[in-house]
Parts: C-alpha cells; sequence; structure tokens
C-alpha cells in the first residue's frame, strides 16, 4: 500500500505554486483524451472509458473568475458528452453537457471545446459523462480556489485531499445496464465501492488498489468528498477522529462537528480534521445507506490516513458507521447544514413566490413483451416518464426547431392521492413524454418534491443543472401546503445544487429563475434517470441582450 511520499511533496509545491497565482483572472486549458484503458481491480481485468486513462480523470483547478477551457476529443465507441456539476453556466448552457439537453453528444473522432467562466464560485465539485452509464468511470474533481487574497471563512488547513466516492463493476458497466433494461429490471449492483478509484484491502486483489493519506500529527487537513457513485447514497467515516462540516456543493456552511458524515450521489461535502490522535493508521471508510426494502451494495470500500513515520505492518482501525437503515442519523445530520449567511456569503432566500410546484416521484411497472416478466419498471414526475429527445433541447429552443418539446409539464399532479400511505402498484395512467415547464426570467420558484409509495418508498437525490438552490424545508410523510411553509427556515438553509428527498417524505427547495436557457432537472441515482425520472425547465430570456441565452459555439456538436 503506497503512502505516496514522494507524490505528496510533488502535489504539495504544486499547491503552493497553484495559491501563488496573481490575482487576475487567468485562463485554464485542460485536454480530454476520452478512450479506452485497461483497468484491473477485484482480480478482474477490464477495458472500460476513461479521461486520459485515468480512473478517477484528472482534476480541474481553477479560481473564482478564471475562464476554463477544456478540449474533450472522443476516441472511445460511445458517444457521450461532458457535465461539469454544480458550475451554474450563466448564459452558457453550451457548456453545461447533459446529452439531449444542451448539446447532441460528442461522436467518435470529434472534439468539443467547453469554455466557461467560474463566476462567483468557490469549492469543491466535479464533472462526468452525462450519457448512459458512462459517469461510472467518466469522472473527476473540480477544485476552485477563492480569489487571490480572499482567505477561507475557517481556519486555513495545512494541506488538502480530494477523495472521490464511486463504485467498481467487475463486468463492462454498460453492458451491465444493457441487459437490465431488456430483462426490465434493476441492473445488477456494483461489486465494489471506491475511494480515488481504489476499493482497499477488504476486497481481493486490492493490497495495490488502496488509496493512502499520509498525515503529520498536529495538522489540520482540508478533505474534499465527491460522492460519484452511480446509485448509492454513502456514509463516510474515519476511525478515532472526528470531522468538522465547512461547505456542501460549493457553498461554505456554518461548521459543525460529526463522526460521520452523509453524502448522496452528485454531492460534495468539505471536512476540516485535525490530525490529533495517538500516531498509527486509521480507515477512512464508506458505505452506503438505504433505509428502504431495496437492496444496494453494502459492501465497505476503505482508505488509510496514516500518520508519518509509521510502518505499513500496522493494522488500520476501522470507524464504526451509522447502521445501514440508520434514517435517524441522516435526518439529523441534514438537519444540522446551514448557510453561513454573512455580509460576504449571504443566504439570499427568495421570501416571495411566484410560482410553486409540486412533483411526485413515483416508480411504476410498464406492459414489455421482451422483458422476463412481460414488464418493465419504469419512473416518473408528476405521472410522467421522460422520453430523451433525439435533438438537444436547448438547441431546439434557440433555433426555435419545432415538434422537440412540448413546454407544459404539470405544476402538481394529476391525480392526488395519499402519497406516502399503504403501498401501491398502479401506474395511476404514467404518460411518457418530452414535457417540460417554461419559466419566467427572474421569478421565483418553489419546488416541493414529495416522494411516494408506488411500488415503494425511497430516498431521491435530485439535481438542478445551471442552479444552486435554497433547502427551505423536509419532512417525513405527505407535504401539507397550509401547515408545513409555516415550519421553513426563510433566514440560513442550506444552499446547493443537489438534495435528497427522504424516503417517504418530502423536501422544498426555491430559487430565483435568473439564469435562461434549458436546465435539466432529475434523480441523480442513474437507476432512476434511465427509468424516466427527469425533466427539464426553460428559462426565458430576460430584457435586453445581456440576460439573453449565449449564442452557441462553432463547433456545438450536432445530432
Amino acid at each position: 500500500m503506497a503512502t505516496r511520499t514522494s507524490l505528496l511533496g510533488v502535489l504539495a509545491f504544486g499547491f503552493l505554486c497553484f495559491i501563488c497565482l496573481p490575482a487576475e483572472a487567468a485562463l485554464k486549458k485542460y485536454q480530454f483524451d476520452v478512450k479506452v484503458s485497461n483497468v484491473s481491480r477485484l482480480c478482474h481485468a477490464k477495458q472500460m472509458v476513461t479521461v486520459n486513462g485515468g480512473f478517477p480523470g484528472p482534476t480541474i483547478y481553477a479560481r473564482e473568475g478564471d475562464t476554463v477551457q477544456i478540449n474533450v476529443t472522443n476516441y472511445a465507441q460511445y458517444n457521450l458528452s461532458i457535465h461539469w456539476h454544480g458550475l451554474k453556466q450563466y448564459r452558457n448552457g453550451w457548456a453545461d453537457g447533459p446529452a439531449y439537453i444542451t448539446q447532441c453528444p460528442i461522436q467518435t473522432g470529434k472534439s468539443y471545446v467547453y469554455d466557461f467562466n467560474v463566476t462567483g464560485q468557490r469549492g469543491t465539485l466535479w464533472w462526468h459523462a452525462h450519457i448512459l452509464w458512462l459517469r461510472a468511470t467518466v469522472y473527476g474533481a473540480i477544485v476552485i480556489m477563492p480569489q487571490q487574497g480572499t482567505p477561507f471563512p475557517f481556519p486555513q488547513p495545512d494541506r488538502e485531499e480530494v477523495l472521490v466516492l464511486g463504485e467498481w463493476w467487475n463486468a463492462d458497466v454498460e453492458q451491465v445496464e444493457k441487459q437490465g433494461n431488456a430483462l426490465g429490471l434493476p441492473p445488477n449492483m456494483s461489486d465494489a465501492h471506491t475511494i480515488n478509484g481504489k476499493p482497499g484491502p477488504l476486497f481481493p486483489c486490492s493490497e495495490k488498489h488502496t488509496f493512502a493519506v499520509e498525515v503529520e500529527k498536529g495538522k489540520t487537513y482540508l478533505l474534499r468528498i465527491i460522492n460519484a457513485a452511480l446509485n448509492d447514497e454513502l456514509f463516510f467515516a474515519l476511525a478515532n477522529h472526528t470531522f468538522t462540516v465547512v461547505e456542501i456543493d460549493a457553498v461554505y456552511t456554518k461548521p459543525f462537528s460529526t463522526e460521520a458524515i452523509l453524502i448522496a450521489p452528485g454531492q460534495t461535502t468539505n471536512v476540516l480534521v485535525r490530525a490529533n490522535q495517538v500516531p498509527g493508521r486509521y480507515f477512512m471508510a464508506a458505505r452506503a445507506f438505504m433505509d428502504a426494502p431495496i437492496s444496494v451494495d453494502n459492501k465497505t470500500a476503505t482508505a488509510i490516513f496514516q500518520y508519518k513515520g509509521i510502518p505499513e505492518t500496522v493494522i488500520p482501525k476501522l470507524p464504526t458507521l451509522p447502521a445501514q437503515n440508520d434514517s435517524d442519523f441522516a435526518l439529523s445530520y441534514n438537519s444540522k447544514l446551514k448557510s453561513l449567511n454573512t455580509p460576504k456569503y449571504p443566504a439570499n432566500v427568495p421570501l416571495n413566490v411566484d410560482r410553486h410546484l409540486l412533483f411526485t416521484v413515483g416508480l411504476g411497472i410498464n406492459p414489455c413483451p421482451t422483458c422476463l416478466n412481460g414488464t418493465r419498471l419504469t419512473a416518473s414526475l408528476n405521472n410522467i416518464s421522460f422520453v430523451m429527445p433525439q435533438t438537444a433541447l436547448l438547441q431546439s429552443h434557440y433555433f426555435n426547431i419545432k415538434g422537440v418539446y412540448t413546454p407544459d409539464f404539470p405544476d402538481k399532479p394529476p391525480t392526488p392521492f395519499n402519497f406516502t400511505g399503504a403501498p401501491l402498484t398502479a401506474n395511476l395512467r404514467t404518460n411518457v413524454g418530452t414535457r417540460i415547464s417554461k419559466i419566467a426570467f427572474n421569478s421565483t420558484v418553489e419546488i416541493v418534491v414529495q416522494d411516494t409509495n408506488l411500488l415503494s418508498v425511497e430516498s431521491h437525490p435530485f439535481h438542478l443543472h445551471g442552479y444552486n438552490f435554497f433547502v427551505v424545508g423536509t419532512g417525513i410523510g405527505n407535504f401539507d401546503p397550509k401547515k408545513d411553509p409555516a415550519k421553513y427556515n426563510l433566514i440560513d438553509p442550506i444552499e446547493r445544487n443537489t438534495v435528497g428527498v427522504p424516503t417517504g417524505g418530502w423536501t422544498a427547495i426555491r430559487f430565483r429563475a435568473d439564469n435562461p436557457g434549458v436546465w435539466f432537472f432529475h434523480c441523480h441515482l442513474e437507476l432512476h434517470t434511465g427509468w424516466g425520472l427527469k425533466t427539464a425547465f426553460l428559462v426565458e430570456d430576460g430584457p435586453g441582450s445581456d440576460h439573453n441565452v449565449l449564442p452557441p459555439p462553432k463547433d456545438l456538436p450536432s445530432c
């Protein structure tokens, strides 16, 4: 198990050089070669799609205010696109990346330059493929440092470390997905979770596939943690050490201490940890959270927090993670997340709402004569299972191409029922279609996302492209529009881009629609996204050309 001592020296030198950059905004250029590489884990070697041969791919480093240009050249057999998860891309949906939403995918042998500004954001985000299940292997971190001379609003760490949590399949992930779709059933779950692409020594053939961080006693470390897993919310902890949460989804939080964190697919969390224990070797560990009767990969991925000078023969200690179904911990942890709400980092929560939306999450079963049981699992919002178009929505909107979508997604479910009561198996007349919501520029929007017991209740992490939003309320059971808004937090609610809707419950979010374009809204469990649990918002242009969607780049991929 390599402790990467020499590599850490290089990284530390690189980081020091990075923070010494001039104060003015810079242009950062990256080359992403999407290609098939040979990778081995768990005694299995396979070919899989990577960026620049890495698993995970390269980390993007920038400062607030920088311009970033990433030339993506596709050498793989799949057409694909890349999403820069959490970057707001103001007026610039052309750089957002979800295939058939803002662009057509980059075809094999072609290139596309993602060109965007990092405006008003700093912290940890990430990037990933946004088509099929390719993000299982095509992903990496984005680290945005504050503007030169602007300190963190928490104690300066001695060093930083990026930790990307993911999943590993021994089989070809795309074939796993295709097999599940052909059978009409959920695809096989992953064979392991990973930390920076490595499952850790609790798995076979993994002694050399263990990530290790060498630390010095008395120093403080900032861990930038990303959940890039396809389908699993994860608990994460470090044996004998306490985390101080200071940021989520690239938004600073009121600091609080915790023995473990909960992080859903798509989310990021920054924590401070002080190396203040007896020098030794301690496991960092990640394991799935699931509080519904649904099977998940419950195996534990580990990495090592190793004090300097401690030999590798010392057996690391495992942390105590919450139980797999510990919903009390999940609800308590999420309730502690608050915005800083200071003059420098205010929480500009919309206090008045122009548009109220209620979206119900439903799972269903549709006929499928060729499937194993004659049926296929589906998912829907407001009883609509979204059908991906063959022309990108943003292109069809910008160029006024007819027949691609209809802007008539309902503001509320067409058939009210006891959403979280006894399990229901009926589809409630689920429709299919490419239906989206049209939103007036600069209007304020509230979305209540309500879980339902159609087939089963389950937690769902929802991601909104192009925006952050404020999580003003959450609860278990059915949302009560007469009573629950009185309990909203409109002072310092957490601001983020991906939020978990609790199992058998609801979450209310608010945002101001000041970013024109077409923006995807979907469950970040890849399984459910593929089943249709998604829609999009068409935010209209505002007054004046500086509030309109920017013209598309000349190299925009064609369908």
